[in-house]
């Protein structure tokens, strides 16, 4: 498994500055946003994306993954295909498609799953003929395929090879499916774990309570990791992790609560990767495996 980092957070980071980010932090690598304000964004993704890749690589760092702006949602977009053909050429697996709005009011849940199984027959053959995959994302709110259950009513039927899901445990655990649960309804599908963590508290509304969410750092809220890559462990999941580091601290202590926050499922991916009689102790950081 490698472990890699959303580059949401760092826009302003050229592929140099990435690199050092990288070293500095012991990533694998990057999940990253081809958006725009982005190094690599859908205007200049034919010509960037490669040239940052290689720069990424050369210095031994990884891009197994890009994600796309949310609303990125249809095959035939103008900058599918450019984004896709670049992937392609530079040698990157998965893209992260937008998210699909359900408003249960007014939809027809069937309906809007026939909706967007239409887009993904699009997208299966964008990934087919460039030789990708396209993945979706368990979003919590009102999102189609929001957990393993619904996700798997729009994946039924695709190719693996070229659609698959990217499980999210900290939105999991905010809908309230079990990851276990979500893991088995998805297995050949599945592709990408997102990581970050979840606390909710009790708000007062009216005369009752409503759950209050929020994005913690890592092992401040109700996500069991142990239980996490035990699942991930049993289910052979070699793909990559991808921290996300949304969590709401001041400016000043940001960067800190990041190398904190990787060093934390470091020591998971260490334990899952290391060798059989290996104790945790003789793992390596990542800093010493660059040495």
């Amino acid at each position: 498994m490698k472990l890699i980092m959303f580059s949401k957070m760092f826009a302003d980071r050229d592929a140099a500055a990435l690199v050092e980010l990288a070293a500095d932090l012991g990533l694998d690598g990057y999940d990253l946003a081809v958006r725009p304000g982005h190094p690599v964004n859908p205007d200049n993704v034919s010509t960037e994306l490669p040239r940052l890749v290689k720069t990424l690589r050369d210095a031994g760092y990884d891009i197994p993954m890009i994600s796309r702006e949310t609303d990125l949602l249809m095959p035939d977009h103008p900058t599918a295909e450019p984004t896709i053909a670049a992937m392609a050429e530079a040698g990157v697996p998965l893209l992260k498609l937008g998210y699909f709005r359900y408003n249960p009011a007014e939809d027809d849940y069937l309906a809007r799953v026939a909706e967007v199984r239409k887009a993904f027959e699009g997208w299966q053959a964008l990934a087919m003929k460039y030789k990708v995959k396209v993945c979706y994302h368990t979003h919590s709110g009102n999102c189609m395929g929001a957990n393993g259950a619904a996700m798997a009513h729009l994946l039924e039927g695709f190719d693996p090879r070229h659609v698959g899901a990217y499980l999210d445990p900290g939105h999991l655990q905010r809908v309230g499916e079990s990851f276990p649960m979500a893991v088995g309804m998805v297995r050949p599908y599945l592709s990408v774990i997102g990581l970050k963590d979840t606390l909710v508290v009790r708000a007062e509304q009216e005369d009752h309570g409503v759950a209050k969410w929020s994005w913690e750092p890592a092992g401040q809220g109700l996500v069991d990791w142990t239980g996490v890559f035990a699942t991930l462990k049993e289910a052979a999941f070699d793909g990559p992790l991808t921290v996300h580091c949304e969590f709401r601290v001041p400016e000043d202590e940001f960067m800190s609560t990041v190398k904190t926050e990787i060093a934390f499922f470091r020591r998971y991916v260490n334990r899952q990767n290391h060798v059989k009689g290996q104790s945790d102790a003789q793992l390596p950081d990542r800093a010493d495996e660059r040495a």
